[in-house]
């Protein structure tokens, strides 16, 4: 127990009683009894004694809110509350702001040695806690943050370090292809969620992952985002064996040439690849290296996805044999004149492709434009805005040596199947080490809360709408 006296400018003697101890749990606390009393007569002279604390436990290990509750109490320890006959003892003390510079100075009062010394050392036993905290031997692991920010690889999920659960996925599909509209009716469409860093930078907007929605129809810009991942995929398959040519080139050429016709009614000109150059990076010499124009140039199959008039196809091109197929997911074979037209003129614009990156053309001379590919009988889509989902999983899967006689024997997929590959694509896309903004994808995918778990965990096709889900 400790005693501070303290004259104010009355004469009166105010005695604040302050009480230190140190129980036996690990977390020191102090307790201050505001008893205040005056007197007009001068009270005897009290005696100051030193006072002794208890042992302090070994291991301290207080709250960061616990210390500065305690720096508090320690600071305020010598407040002595304006003494005035005609105000009771208890007041709340609220006071007009105008007025409360002028209220801050009258109840200020000077500090006797005694009181600063005090507050003195309580500060000091204040820092003192907190420092044997820091320096415990159990404390908690700090978080270590490298150069540059977080580091996508520390990632940990309930599954384990570098793994994604089935609930991240399922959180990663929702962040990433839900509209958020303000006040004024704008929405974030344009916001960018995805940065793919291979051999330029490959930039997905909020738009683009909103086309996995369901029932919708998939962007040209997820389809190509596919292919640039599964390029980088270490795979025998990808490395040596199949290289998939992201669509963006020939569906530009498509919309400049939308009847397959080989002089454009838009420019009046051939196709040339030189007239795409925001799309070659990935086939220009001076912008890829050589292993990936090897790959390219000479790889046994080029996996190509087309897409007109909102319809997707695949064809399979082997750089060796100089033959192409194509897989359909609706049609068995060309459904009309003009498909047959437009087929001639991709063939085509392959043919340049791979003559550009520094191979040899699929046909020489005037056979170039005549290019055929025939058609593969393969069970395909049920619905009319499923054919990119079967691309992507072709290209993915499709083995082009067991394509015989024109079939390629394959097991119908149920629709709820399909329907998951748009969660799957979603995640694989947002969470790839080629994305530049993974660790943000990681951090809002992690603060999706799923409000039904038993719902949405007890089936592995389950879909989610925004009923399904909280926000942190």
């Amino acid at each position: 127990m400790m005693v501070v006296r303290e004259q104010t400018p009355s004469d009166a003697l105010t005695i604040v009683s302050i009480q230190i101890f140190v129980p036996a749990s690990q977390t020191p606390m102090l307790q201050i009894e505001g008893i205040t009393e005056t007197t007009p007569e001068t009270p005897k002279q009290l005696q100051e004694t030193t006072p002794t604390l208890p042992p302090a436990p070994t291991k301290i290990h207080p709250d960061a809110e616990d210390a500065a509750a305690l720096l508090m109490m320690a600071r305020t320890a010598s407040y002595v509350p304006k003494t005035d006959p005609g105000v009771s003892s208890f007041s709340l003390g609220l006071t007009d702001s105008s007025q409360e510079g002028a209220s801050t100075q009258e109840t200020e009062r000077a500090k006797s040695p005694e009181s600063a010394n005090l507050i003195e050392q309580l500060d000091d036993l204040v820092q003192k806690i907190a420092s044997s905290a820091a320096k415990g031997k159990n404390k908690s692991p700090q978080i270590q943050r490298g150069v540059g920010g977080e580091s996508s690889a520390k990632f940990q999920t309930p599954g384990g370090l570098y793994q994604i659960t089935d609930d991240m996925k399922q959180k990663c599909y929702i962040w990433g292809t839900r509209l958020k509209e303000d006040a004024d009716g704008n929405t974030n469409e344009y916001e960018e969620m995805c940065t793919l860093i291979g051999q330029g930078e490959y930039i997905l907007m909020r738009m683009h992952l909103v086309s996995l929605q369901a029932k919708s129809d998939i962007e040209s810009q997820i389809v190509s985002a596919i292919c640039l991942i599964l390029n980088q995929k270490n795979e025998k398959r990808f490395q040596e064996q199949i290289y998939c040519l992201p669509p963006d080139i020939v569906s530009m050429a498509l919309s400049d040439h939308p009847k397959g016709e080989f002089v454009s009614p838009k420019t009046k000109k051939e196709f040339r690849v030189e007239a795409y150059p925001s799309f070659i990076p990935f086939i220009d010499r001076k912008k890829i290296n050589f292993a990936s124009i090897c790959k390219f140039s000479f790889a046994k199959f080029i996996f190509a996805p087309v897409c007109h008039s909102g319809h997707w196809w695949l064809w399979l091109i082997n750089t060796t044999k100089r033959r192409c197929h194509i897989l359909d997911p609706l049609h068995k074979k060309a459904p009309s004149d003009e498909r047959k037209a437009i087929n001639k003129f991709t063939g085509y614009v392959f043919s340049r492709l791979i003559t550009y990156a520094g191979g040899e053309p699929l046909q020489k001379g005037k056979n170039e434009k005549k290019i055929k590919a025939s058609y593969v009988k393969i069970s395909g889509q049920k619905t009319s805005y499923d054919c990119a989902i079967y691309v992507m999983k072709w290209m993915e899967l499709i083995e082009p040596k067991n394509i015989k006689k024109g079939k390629y024997e394959w097991d119908i997929w149920p629709q709820e199947e399909v329907d998951h590959y748009r969660v799957e694509y979603a995640s694989r896309i947002l969470f790839s080490e080629m994305n530049k903004q993974r660790d943000r994808a990681i951090r809002e995918s992690s603060a999706i809360r799923l409000s039904k778990p038993s719902s949405v965990l007890l089936s592995p096709f389950c879909q989610i709408n925004s009923a399904d889900i909280e926000t942190a």
